[in-house]
């Protein structure tokens, strides 16, 4: 099973750019997808369609903005749309399908980069997020979390950690709790194949960062721990340019 989750800032830009045909020549299984800045029918679904795709979407109550979404092509037994808090569920940030084995979840998590009191919602938001989901495992104890986190876990993760030490993404707080989250039962799906520097998946679209590959590690492919031996490959996907974000593909077995 192919599974990617890609941060579309924008998922009707990101169409005029291509995105049906790179998912046609792709053809994930599972296609998770955030910041989709659209409802259903402001979309032409038909084309997700024809590719043979269930799609269930999650968007913002502000228009343009935030919002999840699924792509599938084994339809669930459950869709579970946001995790039950109304100020975080009005931004559309969670959606999860429920397989026989596993569940997947598409998560979009807040950015604190413009300003104080949206930094202090991500945190609040970090914390809630934790304990959903230990809430969650109860029930459903397998679990494929895919998503953009905004944060970046180590140094490794990003192009100059030093001048972004103070930066929203990878303060020391937000860090710490990129460690406590993955240390509750995670494994990162792609840092589990991979431990080479310079492997990113969001750039600025300042200064030509992508082209100079100054870039952070966002996105990720989470695996409960019981999920581990069943992980057989992790990529991140740069060559995808439908936005300033690349795709991130996890492969099961």
């Amino acid at each position: 099973m192919k599974i990617i989750t890609y941060n579309l800032n924008g998922i009707r830009a990101a169409m005029s750019k291509g995105l049906i045909d790179w998912i046609s020549q792709v053809s994930p299984d599972v296609l998770c997808v955030q910041e989709i800045k659209a409802n259903p029918d402001q979309v032409g679904v038909f084309e997700f369609e024809e590719l043979g795709y269930h799609h269930y979407w999650y968007p913002a109550q502000k228009k343009g903005y935030s919002g999840v979404a699924i792509f599938t092509k084994q339809k669930p037994k459950h869709i579970e749309y946001g995790c039950g808090i109304k100020e975080y569920d009005d931004e559309g940030r969670i959606l999860r399908i429920d397989f026989e084995e596993f569940s997947v979840m598409s998560v979009y998590h807040p950015s604190g980069s413009s300003g104080d009191l949206r930094q202090a919602f991500k945190m609040e938001w970090l914390e809630a997020f934790l304990n959903y989901i230990n809430q969650l495992k109860a029930t459903y104890p397998k679990l494929v979390i895919c998503g953009d986190f905004n944060i970046c876990h180590k140094a490794i993760d990003i192009h100059n950690p030093k001048s972004n030490a103070n930066t929203s993404g990878f303060l020391p707080e937000e860090r710490e709790w990129m460690e406590q989250f993955i240390n509750s039962g995670f494994v990162d799906s792609f840092r589990y194949f991979n431990q080479e520097p310079h492997q990113y998946s969001w750039w600025s679209y300042r200064a030509g960062s992508r082209a100079k590959n100054l870039g952070w590690r966002i996105d990720y492919n989470f695996v409960t721990d019981n999920l581990k031996n069943r992980i057989s490959r992790s990529v991140i996907l740069p060559s995808a340019i439908h936005s300033d974000h690349c795709p991130v593909l996890l492969e099961m077995s």
